[in-house]
């Protein structure tokens, strides 16, 4: 899918604000919509090509104009309506309650054991890392041509380096597929790879002759240079 999300490379959208000392939220709603995703998480709310495809499917000016996690906010609410969480009626009505009345206290229900268990996920330390036995085709120092695709549904294939030609930095161990995988199939993991790309290769002889760019590439986006 080549659509607004994947800004890596285009121009006309300022610099990138750093903030010292940056918080986690810069609001409480935020931690809520982060704590709410958590909590929903086992009922697949979001199925069947996950959250991600579902913030790429917004409406483009929506999309720009949308912070972080209004985005979330604002698949979530959609998916909660199409899985019949809540309907639409429902969800228009308490908006305009709190519109209304700001002073309301939002309604709030302590559900120890769902706490404990959400903190438990948010703090564990996973590893991503899948044991399969898969056997990885290149090396590290291995020239590679990453191939000109253009899936139809979410892809993680930044659209500047499609058909340039980089080098194997590192083997990153075997990881799920991450883009969306046809409906009813198992996103088979698979090699990563750090590749290395020369900013000229990428960008043009304009570009600086001893920079160079590091990307996480999956192993069937890449073909031998």
């Amino acid at each position: 899918m080549n659509g607004v999300h994947d800004m890596g490379g285009m121009h006309g959208f300022g610099p990138i604000p750093r903030e010292e000392n940056e918080p986690v939220f810069h609001a409480p709603w935020e931690g809520r919509i982060f704590g709410m995703l958590q909590a929903l998480g086992p009922h697949r709310v979001h199925d069947p090509h996950g959250m991600r495809s579902a913030l790429e499917s917004i409406d483009p000016a929506q999309y720009l104009s949308a912070s972080y996690y209004e985005r979330w906010l604002l698949v979530t609410e959609k998916a909660l309506v199409e899985k019949g969480f809540l309907s639409r009626a429902e969800l228009d009505a308490k908006i305009e309650h709190f519109r209304r009345q700001p002073e309301t206290t939002p309604p709030e229900r302590l559900d120890q054991a769902l706490r404990d268990r959400m903190q438990r996920t948010v703090y564990r330390r996973r590893s991503s890392h899948k044991e399969t036995g898969v056997t990885p085709r290149y090396k590290v120092g291995d020239p590679v041509t990453v191939l000109n695709v253009n899936p139809p549904g979410h892809t993680r294939l930044p659209r500047y380096v499609r058909g340039k030609r980089g080098v194997i930095a590192r083997l990153n161990g075997i990881h799920d597929f991450q883009d969306t995988p046809p409906q009813g199939e198992d996103a088979s993991p698979q090699p990563v790879y750090n590749v290395r790309f020369s900013a000229q290769e990428l960008w043009g002889e304009t570009a600086g002759a001893r920079d160079s760019l590091y990307i996480d590439i999956w192993e069937s986006r890449l073909g031998a240079a």
